[in-house]
């Protein structure tokens, strides 16, 4: 019998990492995530795992490349400043295929932002991968309980494909306190992990392993090549998304994260005034449900996307939609400045379809 609790999602981060089996972390303070880090500060040493706080996000990220280049599970978590700084070691790590989990807690961007303002501000820099060219997978929950069902999903995928794989919430969805179950979800068999340098003196280790770049220089055609075959099965394989009310919706709603949950309501809303509304969500941000995305567009007629940001994902919306529907958007110019939350609200989002119904 599963047991139920209350919990906030980023203490759902930090349980559903210990569930994967994960014993080691890594990382620097910084708002709103710093709590995944308190967490698994406290309860990492109880179970003979590793937790290292780094002097700064870029140790952070060559840490967890050392420990998941043994083949363990590690992980780290930050906020948008913090994932530009890491930006080096991941490239290196998707360049030499080693596999490890990071949590981008959204906050309000550019710059170093604001730790008190909430934010979906890294969608684009987050789905378009790393320097270089090369993509790795990027989930997106909108519930505590998925979160805590989707970083052990992040886990499964980065030892699956060898990749890195990012968990992308954001400071409501971090902060905010729901019931959800705790339990190990089963995502199937794994491949062994034979790359792994784990020294000579262990049984099946490898002790040849050269971290560096010039394998991929001296066959660079070859070296792409396996990167796009890789992307294509994770394309194939992973990508995500889930429908509300859409069957017969003559106006979709488009959003991830916390915009999705505030659109979610909104379509209850209109519903209960003769409006057929429904609501797309994005659940992996790459690879993006494209055809999905269109197919449902073309079903609805009418497109929104509400995130908070200047615009990411209506960027990805209208490119998948490929002009069968119009598409518009409701940004972060919408939010409700008399709040001090400053939130885009579900009362919001109907006014924009009544205007442009």
């Amino acid at each position: 019998m599963t047991e139920r609790i209350l919990s906030t999602g980023n203490d759902a981060v930090a349980r559903a990492a210990i569930y994967a089996g994960c014993k080691n972390y890594f990382g620097y303070p910084i708002t709103p995530q710093s709590e995944i880090a308190h967490y698994m500060a406290r309860e990492l040493p109880k179970m003979g795992g590793c937790f290292l706080q780094s002097e700064g996000e870029y140790a952070a990220a060559y840490m967890l490349l050392g420990a998941a280049l043994s083949g363990q599970r590690a992980f780290t978590s930050t906020s948008s400043p913090g994932v530009a700084l890491m930006q080096e070691p991941l490239s290196m790590m998707i360049t030499a295929e080693i596999p490890a989990v990071i949590v981008d807690t959204q906050r309000l961007g550019p710059g170093t932002g604001t730790g008190g303002q909430q934010g979906q501000t890294d969608y684009s820099f987050v789905t378009r991968g790393v320097y270089g060219g090369i993509h790795y997978p990027v989930l997106a929950p909108y519930s505590v309980s998925e979160i805590f069902e989707l970083v052990q999903l992040a886990f499964h995928i980065a030892d699956k494909y060898r990749v890195v794989t990012m968990v992308l919430t954001d400071f409501i969805l971090g902060r905010m306190t729901e019931y959800m179950e705790l339990k190990t979800f089963d995502f199937g068999p794994l491949p062994e992990k034979d790359w792994a340098l784990k020294g000579k003196d262990r049984k099946g280790g490898r002790t040849d392993f050269l971290l560096t770049v010039t394998g991929m220089m001296l066959d660079i055609p070859g070296f792409f090549a396996h990167q796009q075959e890789k992307s294509n099965r994770i394309i194939d394989s992973e990508t995500r998304y889930e429908t509300y009310k859409a069957e017969d919706a003559d106006f979709l709603i488009v959003g991830y994260g916390y915009a999705a949950r505030a659109s979610k309501r909104a379509v209850n809303m209109a519903r209960d005034q003769g409006i057929k509304a429904g609501l797309f969500r994005p659940i992996t941000l790459w690879p993006f449900p494209k055809e999905a995305m269109k197919r449902e567009a073309l079903k609805s007629g009418k497109v929104l996307v509400v995130e908070d940001s200047p615009g990411g994902l209506v960027e990805d919306v209208k490119l998948a939609v490929e002009g069968v529907s119009p598409v518009h958007f409701l940004g972060i110019q919408a939010r409700h400045t008399a709040s001090p939350e400053g939130l885009i609200f579900p009362e919001r989002i109907l006014q924009e379809v009544r205007e442009l119904l």
